[in-house]
């Protein structure tokens, strides 16, 4: 029963490469049907009623923590002229995965990516959207629960809100500074092949004007929602109620000059309609058999590795949830503060893990897809789902998480 999602992300790695016109018409059909395998066999097979319930309890949070971020970061617009140098880029997004700690990576992929694509408009390539997945979207997001859904999870779970911040800062600052540092030379090469008119239009003196800031008490209601558990769906309701607050109170001038429409978000909800969906089988498997390759005595190693490797091609949140409970059933304790006394370095293992792993693909975190439809959607040429994984994990995010791993987990 895991053959639907492999299926489902072996199409969407590959259709939109070898069939695009035929992908961007029946994508939905693709998603719902091989969705509708797994579901017809949980439901009428194993009438597992309570277990669909809960994923479709998550992916409801899911989408309507996406899809209201979305709606409130349209209403937003940043004005921004001649800042596109390469130290200038690199600021912003060394400033981007602090505010992702604030605001969520999801939160802060929404609110800078269309400023983002307008300061660098003139020579804007695929790198500087993969650059900006793998810092503002992820690897930003690591010193607050706030910052990244697994940590979320795990503050829900018991950990320490500030314990994530004590002890994720090292990795935190290895990791988004070496992406930084690459980032910088590959945007100073890719500024000085420009023409010389663009670098001198890029150069010239820079403005910024904020328009729709009355969308960020929208967006407090949002981050506020999210600390909420009861009752059932009070949560998602705030979230959709702030949405709809902004998006009807938001001047028109300013979502024309977002060329705001709904149109990215809609096919991230059918995309991962299918993708909660089929990966339920995975993530019981996981949930089962975890304990079984991680031995008596977890190694920061494994974990930082299989966590995060899982973690590219399942939702990273999930996964780390999964990983939490195999390691609290490993050690033979269910009690998260001896957990932290006893197994530091694994719970780091596998915190990192989800959070860095996460940028290796489009579907590795939420924001992921969200950042790449917006991107197409404003005629930015982005890398195909293998493209993305050959191009720039492989040679780029592969040699930063080694570093880490090298530094913090390999004893």
């Amino acid at each position: 029963m895991i053959a639907p999602f492999v299926v489902l992300l072996g199409t969407i790695a590959l259709a939109p490469l070898l069939a695009p016109h035929w992908w961007h018409r029946h994508y939905p059909k693709v998603a719902f049907g091989l969705g509708a395998i797994t579901l017809a066999y949980y439901l009428g097979g194993l009438r597992a009623f309570n277990h669909v319930l809960h994923v479709a309890h998550e992916y409801v949070s899911f989408i309507a923590l996406i899809g209201s971020l979305f709606v409130v970061s349209g209403g937003i617009h940043l004005r921004v002229k001649g800042e596109a140098t390469p130290a200038v880029n690199t600021l912003f997004l060394g400033i981007g995965a602090v505010i992702a700690n604030v605001l969520g990576t999801t939160g802060a992929s929404m609110l800078l990516i269309r400023p983002w694509i307008r300061m660098n408009r003139y020579r804007i390539t695929g790198f500087h959207i993969v650059f900006f997945i793998f810092i503002v979207s992820n690897a930003g997001g690591c010193l607050t629960p706030i910052g990244d859904p697994p940590l979320f999870l795990g503050y829900l779970k018991g950990i320490p809100f500030w314990w994530v911040a004590e002890h994720c800062w090292p990795m935190w600052a290895v990791g988004v500074g070496a992406l930084l540092g690459i980032f910088y030379v590959l945007d100073r090469r890719n500024f000085a092949r420009a023409p010389r008119e663009v670098r001198e239009r890029e150069t010239g003196h820079e403005t910024w004007r904020f328009e729709g800031l009355a969308n960020v008490f929208f967006l407090a209601v949002i981050l506020g929602a999210v600390f909420i558990q009861r009752p059932m769906f009070l949560r998602e309701a705030l979230m959709v109620a702030a949405a709809a607050g902004s998006y009807f109170t938001t001047r028109r001038e300013v979502h024309q000059a977002n060329e705001f429409n709904f149109h990215p978000i809609q096919e991230v909800a059918i995309l991962f309609a299918g993708i909660f969906s089929t990966m339920m089988p995975a993530l019981d498997w996981l949930a089962l058999n975890a304990d079984q390759f991680l031995g008596e005595r977890p190694q920061p190693a494994l974990l930082f590795w299989s966590c995060g490797m899982l973690s590219a091609v399942l939702d990273n949140a999930p996964t780390y949830l999964s990983y939490l409970s195999a390691l609290m059933g490993a050690v033979h304790d269910a009690n998260i503060p001896h957990l932290l006394q006893t197994q530091t370095a694994n719970v780091l293992a596998i915190s990192i893990a989800a959070v860095f792993f996460g940028a290796a693909t489009y579907i590795g975190n939420g924001p992921n897809f969200m950042v790449k439809a917006i991107a197409e959607h404003q005629k930015v040429h982005v890398p195909t789902f293998l493209g993305y994984v050959l191009r720039y994990t492989l040679p780029y995010l592969l040699p930063v998480l080694l570093l880490i791993w090298a530094l913090f987990f390999r004893g």
